[in-house]
């Protein structure tokens, strides 16, 4: 499915479609769709200047530091399976900080918007070898977040995705948006074959 052009005169979020965000981008933030307008958001603040608009912020406990309908993708490489299921809320309860950040990232998305995520999947070792990983996703997680009215509406998701893709991957083909090279499917079915991809490849679109 081919995305809204970023030249469409009449297109009121033409400017959107322009920009990408990468979350837990680091020194050098991920652009799969090779948007000409490029930000970051990271948690920590970089000591010198870098060549894209960054932002420090913790996502995972505060909103995404942006208005609503400014991206036209954000992406999230090697970093859903560090945002916590389940925390502890001030003053008693639960908050839910991986919903909620699926619910900042269809906000700040424009209508018809593509959320690109590469994660380790259950059950290859990858999910668990790193201690700092505590969500641990399959490759049906996605559907929480997709149909006319996703499940997660029940732990406070605003919105709704349209799944585009979401399949187990080796990491490095994945890396940028699109089909795959014949090399590149020969070797994710080696692989398969093997039950040696350690990612889910996730494409979803805002659906607003």
């Amino acid at each position: 499915m081919a995305s809204p052009s970023l030249h469409d005169p009449h297109d009121p979020h033409a400017a959107a479609r322009a920009r990408h965000l990468d979350l837990g981008c680091g020194a050098a933030p991920r652009n799969p769709y090779g948007r000409p307008a490029l930000h970051g958001i990271d948690i920590r603040p970089f000591a010198a200047q870098v060549p894209f608009e960054f932002r420090a912020a913790n996502v995972v406990v505060d909103p995404i530091p942006y208005e609503a309908d400014h991206f036209g993708s954000v992406s999230a490489f090697d970093f859903l399976e560090h945002v916590p299921r389940v925390l502890p809320a001030p003053g008693g309860g639960t908050r839910f900080p991986f919903v909620e950040l699926m619910g900042e990232v269809w906000r700040v998305l424009a209508p018809g918007g593509r959320f690109y995520a590469l994660t380790p999947v259950f059950p290859h070792p990858e999910v668990f070898q790193d201690p700092t990983h505590v969500n641990v996703l399959t490759v049906r997680t996605h559907e929480y977040f997709c149909g006319e009215r996703p499940y997660a509406a029940n732990y406070g998701f605003p919105g709704r995705f349209r799944a585009l893709r979401a399949e187990r991957v080796v990491s490095r083909d994945a890396e940028q948006a699109g089909d795959f090279d014949w090399a590149q499917r020969l070797r994710r079915w080696r692989r398969r074959l093997k039950g040696q991809l350690s990612h889910v490849c996730w494409e979803l679109e805002a659906i607003k």
